[in-house]
């Protein structure tokens, strides 16, 4: 190419979402640009008292069946694909009558959306667009002399150009904006593709693809030489993608990662049934606590561990009210996640101008279905999300003892809570609340020791007489190999346990706990989070 900008004179509109349609369009015009477009959009163009010419009189073919048909003709795709520097490419246009397109602009049938509200099989599939991604693809390989818009807000970026350059645009232009066009046709048939799977309930199809929609860049990953941006997949799951942020500094790549940790903990928590509030730091729970409001959850939760949800993350499964935002701005925090907030709540919060405040619509539900992806050498691992709730577990007792009402409430809740906390895990709880979290320990002793030593460091800070392991009981995300784990919690004060159970030693740790009078549950079910 002997010059990187190509003029446009003739442009192809075709869209499904309409957004600033009838601006854009008038200022092509505006510059000469001759218009040419299909359906509804050709429609709407000439509604605005535009001149457009119909696809079909391009053709030299009527739109058929029922519009599945109409751009796959060789009049579109040879007006986008053929190389103008070309001389057989131009000989072809002139022997064929083929005039070229010089800026396509396309966004597609919203086959996401459709999915997203629970249409019939049906009308999810007319919603696949064909002759939309056919011609993004043709007018973005041809991007030497093709410009291709894929959303709305790339807009004035194209007429910033053609007022910049009489009419033309540049090859910097055309080639961010084919990547994107690209970008976007793979997202658009990786949510096609995986909701196939759904339909067909094919765990393991032979490609496996995910694609997602930019929510913010990121000034950096998990640490500052590292780069990272936050996009958003077809998922439309209640959370930190989902919120709005009312205030403070832009999220990091941590505080998402966090907040998420802390939100998807808290919506294990019915707010029909009780409040509850989930303090996270580092991804791990450092405090969580049911109470009969928002406030008494969220000091329950701090008493756990003070210390180390200074700059944590909150999130509670009510809607925040003045109280206990007045209780949590006590300490640096560094957001909020909650369902919503009242009025009174969100002036109490402006107060800290640096502290996030996330309003989410709603709670996760913790028996959704649905993949979770994590990258490997060379690959991902996928799998399905753990959605195994307590409640709907066939919770056998193991012992000669069986616990107690209250014990049994309690071992729910920790093992509720173990779900949430990298392995491996063990939690001491005790009147719906957490006094004492073990964490990500090679060994399970190690983890069981961890917990009670800050149940000890917490009894010193809130001058109790002993920790608050005594008389607790304990929730181990996996079984117990040996009895050894398992007498480090009776050791702490631990009365009652819960466990997936499983092990070739189980008869060994049963007995140990019959020989102290503990009782056991066994889940059949495991929680390991790596």
């Amino acid at each position: 190419m002997t010059d990187t900008t190509r003029r446009v004179t003739r442009a192809l509109l075709s869209v499904s979402d309409k957004t600033g349609l009838i601006e854009f369009a008038k200022a092509l015009a505006g510059h000469g640009v001759e218009l040419i477009s299909t359906g509804g959009t050709a429609k709407a163009i000439a509604a605005a008292g535009l001149k457009v010419r119909d696809v079909s009189e391009l053709t030299g073919f009527p739109e058929m069946m029922d519009g599945r048909v109409k751009t796959l003709h060789p009049k579109v795709h040879g007006g986008l694909l053929a190389i103008r520097d070309n001389k057989e490419h131009a000989e072809a246009m002139t022997a064929h009558g083929i005039a070229p397109i010089d800026l396509l602009v396309v966004n597609l049938y919203p086959f996401e959306a459709t999915v997203d509200k629970g249409a019939s099989y049906e009308d999810c599939i007319e919603n696949i667009d064909i002759g939309g991604p056919a011609m993004i693809r043709a007018a973005a390989k041809n991007h030497d002399d093709v410009a291709v818009v894929v959303e709305a807000q790339d807009y004035q970026a194209v007429l910033d150009e053609l007022a910049a350059n009489k009419c033309a645009t540049t090859l910097a232009l055309r080639r961010r904006l084919a990547a994107k066009a690209y970008a976007r046709t793979a997202a658009y048939d990786a949510a096609i593709s995986n909701w196939f799977a759904v339909q067909l309930k094919d765990n393991v199809p032979d490609f496996r693809a995910f694609g997602g929609r930019l929510i913010q860049s990121l000034r950096y990953g998990e640490n500052p030489h590292q780069t990272a941006a936050f996009y958003a997949t077809p998922d439309k799951r209640p959370g930190v993608s989902t919120a709005r942020q009312l205030q403070g500094k832009e999220l990091s790549y941590n505080n998402i990662n966090d907040t998420d940790a802390a939100y998807e903990c808290v919506g294990e928590f019915d707010p029909k049934r009780t409040a509850a509030c989930v303090i996270v730091k580092h991804a791990n729970p450092c405090g969580v606590a049911e109470g009969p409001d928002l406030v008494t959850a969220y000091r329950r939760a701090l008493a756990c561990d003070s210390t180390s949800a200074y700059g944590g993350i909150i999130a509670v499964n009510r809607t925040l009210d003045a109280e206990a935002a007045r209780a949590i701005i006590g300490i640096f925090t560094e957001v909020i996640i909650a369902p919503d907030a009242t009025e009174e709540a969100i002036a109490i919060i402006g107060a800290r101008k640096n502290l996030r405040l996330l309003l989410a619509g709603g709670l996760p539900d913790p028996r959704t279905v649905a993949l979770t992806a994590k990258t490997v050498a060379g690959g991902l691992l996928v799998q399905s999300r753990d959605n195994a709730v307590v409640e709907d577990m066939d919770i056998k007792v193991a012992t000669k003892r069986a616990p107690t009402d209250a014990e049994l409430r309690d071992l729910k809740f920790a093992f509720r809570v173990a779900k949430h906390v990298k392995s491996n895990t063990i939690i001491y709880a005790k009147d719906l609340a957490t006094v004492g979290i073990g964490a990500g320990q090679m060994s399970r002793v190690d983890s069981a020791r961890i917990a009670a030593r800050k149940a000890q460091d917490a009894a010193a800070e809130l001058k109790l007489a002993e920790p608050l392991t005594k008389g607790s009981v304990v929730a181990s995300d996996a079984f117990f190999p040996f009895a050894d784990g398992m007498l480090a919690c009776i050791e702490a004060g631990a009365t009652a346990v819960i466990q997936p159970g499983g092990s070739l030693r189980d008869d060994e740790v049963i007995k140990a706990a019959d020989d102290h009078g503990i009782a056991m549950v066994f889940t059949g079910v495991r929680h390991f989070r790596h």
